[in-house]
């Protein structure tokens, strides 16, 4: 299997696809977050979050799930997805 390489989580109107194989929806992502949470701990001392802000958010690797590779990994343009003729049948 291939090393992986970095990566980048897409913008906003790219996807990630694997031109290996084709690849449009299935991957493993390796990420680091970093967030500030602001805890709610209730008089017995359970904690809850109340709020989460990520601070940092970077992506270490992304490798196809169907395939193993994480060379191969590009950024294409996301398309609108029309619905299909079932789709008002789907209520």
């Amino acid at each position: 299997m291939t090393e992986p390489t970095a990566a980048r989580m897409p913008g906003r109107h790219e996807r990630w696809r694997c031109a290996g194989c084709g690849n449009l929806t299935r991957f493993d992502v390796v990420r680091t977050t970093t967030t500030s949470e602001f805890w709610h701990v209730d008089l017995a001392g359970a904690p809850a979050v109340d709020d989460t802000t990520t601070l940092t958010d970077s992506v270490a690797s992304v490798t196809c799930r169907w395939c193993g590779r994480c060379d191969a990994i590009e950024y294409v343009p996301r398309t609108a997805v029309e619905p299909g003729p079932d789709a008002a049948d789907a209520g």
